[in-house]
């Protein structure tokens, strides 16, 4: 079959890995850099920081990852059980199906004689009935089913990276500044995620820096303070 000559303008909507990858990075840098700024706000050590900045790395990417898996799972297998019905209905009445298919044509501007022809004509074929039924009735596909390893993997590796971005200058500086270049980072790594969102969807890069930025920003502060006034309650 010769290919469309616009087929290379389109992308995998469908699949789970894009957005389990955007998900896990930006809660990865989000949560890293709220967990960083609340204890450098309570004055704790660099040696702390590095150890809870990996902890909390760690175990945020395994239980995101955990948590993807289990997800994609179950909405496959509540999608495997709906077609096993839908099978059994094609092959225990298929003359309502083909009239409940017949139905659907019409509502989308067929007359009721082509509507019952490309019914008939579908039903012939026992794939492409269940296939059709599936996309015209329950709306999905049973072709496009995300990978539950796949939504983890993307989800444990876009978590851990976007959970390092704010936490590499504390391998390196333990300064009082270096809460500022964690911050920075911080900015810069939401600023990408943004702008890469953006571009593959289509909107405004500014818009979507503008969005994630801002976000992660008043996090930040807010979790600053908190980890300001917790500290200052420690002391007493």
């Amino acid at each position: 079959m010769t290919a469309h000559r616009y087929d290379d303008h389109h992308r995998d909507v469908h699949g789970g890995g894009i957005r389990a990858a955007v998900f896990g990075a930006s809660d990865g840098l989000v949560s890293n850099v709220l967990l960083i700024v609340g204890l450098a706000g309570a004055d704790v050590s660099s040696g702390v920081v590095r150890t809870a900045g990996v902890a909390g790395l760690l175990a945020g990417a395994i239980s995101m990852a955990a948590g993807e898996y289990v997800s994609v799972r179950a909405q496959n297998d509540l999608v495997a059980r709906e077609l096993k019905k839908e099978e059994k209905a094609l092959a225990e009445d298929p003359e309502e199906e083909t009239e409940e298919l017949a139905q659907v044509y019409i509502e989308r501007g067929m007359t009721a004689e082509q509507a019952r022809e490309m019914a008939q004509l579908v039903m012939q074929n026992p794939e492409m009935a269940l296939e059709v039924h599936a996309r015209e009735e329950l709306g999905i596909d049973p072709n496009e089913l995300a990978s539950p390893f796949t939504s983890a993997g993307w989800s444990f590796s876009a978590f851990a990276v976007g959970a390092l971005v704010p936490l590499i200058p504390w391998f390196f500086f333990s300064a009082d500044f270096v809460i500022w270049l964690s911050v920075a980072a911080g900015v810069i790594g939401a600023a990408v995620i943004g702008s890469t969102l953006a571009i593959a969807t289509g909107h405004s890069v500014v818009r979507g820096i503008s969005r994630h930025v801002g976000i992660a920003v008043c996090a930040a502060i807010c979790i600053h303070f908190v980890g300001l006034a917790l500290g200052a309650v420690v002391q007493l």
